[in-house]
This record gives structure tokens, C-alpha cells and sequence, in this order.
């Protein structure tokens, strides 16, 4: 019995301690699961990604993948990137890409910058860029990807959508 309390003792202390890294490292990732808008966390992280991760409907056909991404590029600024990927060369294909910044004081997006890149004839299109913000806000990606052939209307869209990133 003497042995065996010790045993237990060690046990528990080490149950007790993966239990204690596991909520250390919730609160390490940089989310506030308290704040979700409109399908984003508010982070303090220096990059979020998006990606369609099987967003693209059952019926569509020619879309591969979408994906988005924030990243913090030093003070008051961002470098922003969306991309449309299709199964194959498309006869149309093309991201559009938008900015949002976060409003506390009304608790939603608006957009503050977006830009399309469209391409013919290929499988791939992108856009990225700098930009200048304010600082002290959450800046967030969206991007609408679309792609498909001529002869086959409607094409194919879907979305994808990063997490809000703080700049300081």
C-alpha cells in the first residue's frame, strides 16, 4: 500500500500536467475565443491563411483550391495574397480579393481595399500586394475564387476567409 501512494501520486501529477500544457498552449495560439466575426478569429498572430478546404460545392467541376492570406509586414503595413487553382487549363479563371478591417465600436468588417486578377486559358491566377494601414486595428482577407469553361455556365465559385490579424 506504502508503494503504491507514491504511484498514484505520479499518476496524477502527470495527468495534471499534460492537462496544464494543453491549456498553456490554447492560450499561446494567439486566439481570443471570445471573438469570432463573421467567421473570423480575432488574433494576435503575425499571419492567418484561408483556404476553400472543401468549400467548393459538390456539383462544381473545374475548381481545385482558393486560398487567402494576411501577414503582418512590420509597422502599419500588410502583405495580402489570394490564388484560384483549377483542376485543369480553364477557359476563365479569376480571384478577387478583399481587405477588411475590423470596427470594435460597431463589431463588424468593412472592407477597406480589393483587387481582381483574372487569366484565360490556364489553370492559376494570384494577386498580392503591400498596403499601408491604419495601425491598431484587425485586418482580415477574403477572396471569391471562380473558374470554368465557356460552354459549361454557371461556373464554378467559392470562397475562402483568414482569421483577423492585430497591427500595431
Amino acid at each position: 500500500m506504502k508503494r503504491k501512494i507514491p504511484s498514484i501520486l505520479c499518476t496524477l501529477a502527470v495527468i495534471f500536467g499534460m492537462f496544464a500544457t494543453s491549456l498553456m498552449d490554447v492560450r499561446a495560439s494567439g486566439y481570443n475565443d471570445d471573438i469570432q466575426v463573421d467567421g473570423s478569429y480575432l488574433t494576435t498572430e503575425d499571419k492567418s491563411t484561408g483556404s476553400t478546404s472543401g468549400g467548393i460545392s459538390p456539383q462544381g467541376v473545374y475548381l481545385m483550391d482558393g486560398e487567402c492570406s494576411v501577414t503582418n509586414a512590420g509597422v502599419g503595413k500588410v502583405y495580402v495574397y489570394a490564388a484560384t487553382t483549377g483542376n485543369t487549363d480553364l477557359d476563365y479563371l479569376s480571384v478577387v480579393m478583399y481587405v477588411d478591417q475590423y470596427d470594435e465600436k460597431e463589431g463588424n468588417w468593412g472592407q477597406v481595399y480589393f483587387e481582381q486578377a483574372e487569366a484565360y486559358d490556364t489553370y492559376y491566377v494570384a494577386t498580392s500586394k503591400q498596403l499601408k494601414v491604419d495601425r491598431g486595428y484587425y485586418y482580415r482577407v477574403r477572396a471569391s475564387h471562380v473558374g470554368g469553361m465557356d460552354d459549361a455556365q454557371p461556373y464554378d465559385e467559392t470562397f475562402s476567409v483568414t482569421d483577423g490579424i492585430y497591427i500595431k
